[in-house]
């Protein structure tokens, strides 16, 4: 009876310990807001699109896709060592930033539906894996803008 009342109790122990050992972020989630977003203006079918997405959040989130009535499609692409080529999401870490940049990875937006001109924007739609859409309104920039701080 001693025995089974210990092993009871050190069981019971061994939950509570493993109980406290959780990562207390159980309600952690990404909380994502959408900056510097531009397309330089487009001299083809084909444009480039450019944004920061900050996640002040806890929790990771993906973006995994981007849809724009402006475009037959809009892609994701990864850029590295010099090659683009297409991925199928990109992820936003915990407390960090998903930074699409010339030069670097981007949107781009394929088929055009017409050519969107400097002033006007472009509105797209970003999907995230746990955060849902969010809708933002790109900004038509000349074809040769750098924007000041660099992304």
């Amino acid at each position: 009876m001693r025995r089974t009342a210990a092993l009871t109790a050190a069981a019971l122990t061994g939950a509570l310990l493993l109980t406290g050992c959780g990562s207390g972020d159980d309600d952690a989630k990404a909380e994502l807001s959408v900056s510097g977003a531009y397309m330089p203006q487009p001299v083809s079918d084909m444009a480039a699109g450019f944004l920061t997405v900050a996640n002040d959040g806890g929790a990771a989130d993906r973006l995994t896709s981007v849809t724009s009535d402006a475009a037959g499609s809009v892609t994701l692409h990864e850029t590295s060592g010099g090659a683009m080529r297409e991925t199928t999401s990109m992820e936003v870490p915990a407390h960090g930033k998903l930074v699409l940049s010339s030069g670097g990875n981007h949107l781009m937006f394929e088929m055009l539906k017409r050519k969107p001109k400097q002033g006007e924007t472009v509105d797209v739609e970003l999907h995230f894996a746990e955060s849902g859409t969010v809708k933002v309104a790109i900004p038509v920039k000349p074809a040769t803008y750098r924007p000041a701080d660099g992304h």
